[in-house]
């Protein structure tokens, strides 16, 4: 059986399917992952099939649309900037319409709600897979509302309404004129799909542990929470010898890095607030380049500098880790057992830096108030040894959870009752 997963996105955002793809191939599923041309050898690497779509992801990351995206901290910003984002999906429509092809079943992200219509079109299962809860429910609000007030019930079913409503926003247009343009009408049933993704044949998997967010006991029947999706190790991947050296010279140090949300324009400062903050807790750090690249600035022998390493390998041998709260970034460091200082830029980030709060298991610091003093302050609060042993043990219970291989479970389960 042939599962064709439709991902898109930064490396954060892909990554989850992948390992979800890794535990369908497993099960003994051909899995193919339609997604940008700059990640097929990601995808490749591990023996997945990759329907690579040409796209200038590095362009659109570096482009002010996506500036916005990455500052929008409250719910109208993010709307008015994914609105601006829909320009960038028209070119990618025909990509995954063909990536659908001969597939016995589609899995697809919410931003590429084309996955719902093209198995419908084609009789197959579809399968919602959320990076994060999405499904409404009373029990607590959506994540990009989920850092603001507690208004009750009727108020969170309305905040998941809305974050689906803001998914459908994003896809709906380019598809209408895909659409269109290729069978000259519209999908039956063209409307938003997400909350018809809750039958034995159309079932939404959820990557989030239940220790994170429990399921809500209202949830329709068919959305499966199964804990987060994990990769480990690229094959072939082995540590820089100097990474190994450093951590071997002395103890445990925190990490800092920011992902796809970091700005090449602040490399520089964000380098010297690090050095600063690191000096005041006498702590060594290792300074994640990422997407904003290195800076000029010389840092101090306690500090090492990293383009970049699988967060399932460096996270574990940090003292604690300093991210800004991208969903990903969050699950990598939950499962490695060790405290954070989340901050957050915008989007859910805040939703996952309140998340790790309330669990006891590290701190934030708005990325507008970021400085030295306040950024060895969270330091040296999240290395305190109860923050230390709540984040040891919500590790110990996220890694137990086997996330992928459940969700594997109930997807081959979806095409065997077919």
């Amino acid at each position: 059986m042939l599962i064709t997963i439709l991902a898109m996105g930064s490396r954060g955002d892909v990554q989850p399917y992948v390992a979800l793809g890794v535990a369908l191939k497993k099960a003994g599923a051909r899995v193919r992952i339609a997604t940008l041309e700059t990640f097929r050898q990601f995808v490749t690497g591990y023996e997945l099939e990759c329907y690579a779509i040409e796209g200038d992801l590095a362009g659109v990351m570096d482009s002010p649309v996506a500036d916005n995206a990455r500052k929008a901290d409250n719910p109208l910003k993010l709307a008015l900037s994914f609105n601006e984002l829909k320009k960038y999906g028209l070119a990618l429509q025909a990509g995954l319409w063909a990536a659908c092809q001969d597939a016995d079943l589609l899995i697809y992200h919410p931003g590429m709600a084309l996955g719902y219509f093209a198995a419908q079109e084609r009789g197959i299962p579809s399968v919602l897979g959320l990076p994060f809860p999405m499904t409404p429910t009373r029990a607590y609000p959506s994540l990009i509302f989920y850092d603001g007030p507690r208004l009750g019930g009727a108020y969170n079913l309305l905040t998941h309404k809305i974050l689906q409503q803001v998914f459908w926003m994003v896809s709906s247009g380019n598809l209408r004129n895909f659409w269109e343009g290729e069978f000259g009408r519209l999908p039956e049933n063209f409307g938003n799909p997400f909350p018809r993704q809750t039958s034995a044949t159309h079932p939404t998997v959820v990557s989030c542990s239940l220790h994170v967010f429990p399921q809500a006991d209202d949830f329709p029947p068919h959305v499966h929470q199964t804990g987060f999706w994990f990769l480990d190790e690229e094959p072939g991947w082995t540590p820089p010898a100097a990474l190994t050296d450093f951590l071997g010279r002395g103890p445990a140090p925190v990490y800092v890095g920011f992902g796809s949300i970091g700005d090449p324009k602040q490399a520089a400062s964000l380098a010297r607030t690090v050095a600063e903050a690191l000096r005041r807790t006498g702590q060594r750090g290792i300074l994640a380049t990422g997407w904003q690249g290195s800076s000029d600035e010389p840092l101090p022998e306690n500090i090492f500098t990293l383009e970049s390493a699988p967060h399932s390998w460096l996270f574990p041998r940090m003292a604690a880790v300093v991210h800004h709260g991208g969903a990903g970034t969050t699950a990598a460091g939950l499962r490695a057992g060790v405290p954070a200082v989340v901050i957050p830029h915008g989007l859910d980030q805040p939703a996952w830096a309140r998340r790790v709060r309330e669990l006891g298991v590290g701190a934030s610091l708005p990325h507008k108030r970021l400085s030295a003093e306040r950024l060895a302050h969270a330091i040296q609060f999240v290395l305190k040894s109860e923050v230390r042993e709540a984040a040891s043990a919500l590790g110990e219970k996220i890694r137990a959870e086997n996330g992928a291989e459940k969700a594997a479970k109930i997807i081959t389960d979806v095409i065997t009752r077919t």
